[in-house]
C-alpha cells in the first residue's frame, strides 16, 4: 500500500457546517471521494492532515474514519495507519446478485402497477440528462443521473426500506461503474439501457422490463476483468 495518501487540500470537499455534527459531515465528505474514486482504492488516510483540510478537530474525525470502517471502505492496520479498501471481486459479484435480485423485482412491479405523471417525468429527466452529459463528456453528471434514474425507481414502488437496501449493495458497485465510465460507448450502451427499462415499464411489459434491468446490472460485471487488467492495484 502506498505511504502516503491524496493532498486533502487538493480535494473538492466541502466546508463545515458548524450547525451540525462534524464527524456526520467528514464521513459523508469522505465516502463520497472514496465511491467516486478521488480517492483511489489503496490510499493511505491520515487523520491529521484530513483534520487540517476541515479545519476539526482529530476526536470527529476518528469517529468519521470508524464509520467509514463499518462501511468497509476502509482498514485500519496495527502501527500502519488507515487506508481506502482495495476493490473485492468476490464483493462485487455478491453484490452484483443482490442488487439485481431487487432491481428486477421493483421494475416487474412497475410494469404491472403503472407509473404516476411525476415518476414518469422525471424519469424521462434522468435520461435527458445523461444524454446531456454524454455530449459534455461529464462524466460525474452522467453518473448522478444514473443514480437519481434507479433512485426513483425504488421510490416509485413506495416501500420505504427498499432505498437503505440498495444503498448497501450498490456502494460495493460504485467505485468499479466510476472506473468502467472512462469509455463513452460504454455510457451511451448503459443510456440506452435505461431507455429500454423505461420503455417496457410504460409498455406494461414486466417479462420485458426484467430482462432489460438484467441485461443493464450486468454490463458492469462486464468491464471487471479489464478493469482487473487496467487497474490491478487497486483490487486484492
Amino acid at each position: 500500500m502506498p505511504k502516503t495518501g491524496p493532498d486533502p487540500g487538493a480535494l473538492h470537499l466541502p466546508a463545515l457546517d458548524l450547525a451540525r455534527p462534524a464527524a456526520e459531515q467528514i464521513h459523508a465528505a469522505l465516502r463520497a471521494a472514496i465511491l467516486d474514486c478521488s480517492i483511489l482504492p489503496g490510499a493511505r488516510l491520515s487523520e491529521s492532515e484530513i483534520a487540517a483540510r476541515f479545519g476539526a478537530s482529530r476526536t470527529p474525525v476518528r469517529e468519521a474514519l470508524t464509520r467509514l470502517r463499518e462501511d468497509a471502505l476502509i482498514l485500519t492496520l496495527p502501527s500502519r495507519g488507515s487506508f481506502v479498501s482495495r476493490l473485492s471481486e468476490r464483493q462485487i459479484r455478491g453484490a452484483q446478485f443482490l442488487r439485481e435480485a431487487i432491481e428486477c423485482a421493483v421494475v416487474a412491479l412497475l410494469a404491472e402497477t403503472g407509473l404516476d405523471a411525476p415518476r414518469d417525468a422525471a424519469l424521462q429527466a434522468t435520461l435527458d440528462a445523461q444524454a446531456q452529459a454524454i455530449d459534455r463528456g461529464d462524466r460525474p453528471a452522467f453518473q448522478a443521473a444514473d443514480d437519481a434514474f434507479h433512485a426513483t425507481l425504488s421510490a416509485a414502488t413506495g416501500i420505504a426500506r427498499l432505498e437503505a437496501a440498495l444503498g448497501r449493495e450498490k456502494a460495493a458497485l460504485d467505485r468499479l461503474r466510476v472506473l468502467s465510465l472512462a469509455e463513452p460507448a460504454h455510457m451511451q450502451r448503459l443510456c440506452a439501457d435505461h431507455a429500454g427499462v423505461l420503455a417496457a415499464i410504460r409498455d406494461r411489459h414486466p417479462e420485458a422490463a426484467i430482462a432489460a434491468m438484467r441485461l443493464h446490472l450486468r454490463r458492469v460485471l462486464g468491464t471487471l476483468a479489464q478493469m482487473i487488467a487496467d487497474h490491478g492495484e487497486y483490487f486484492d
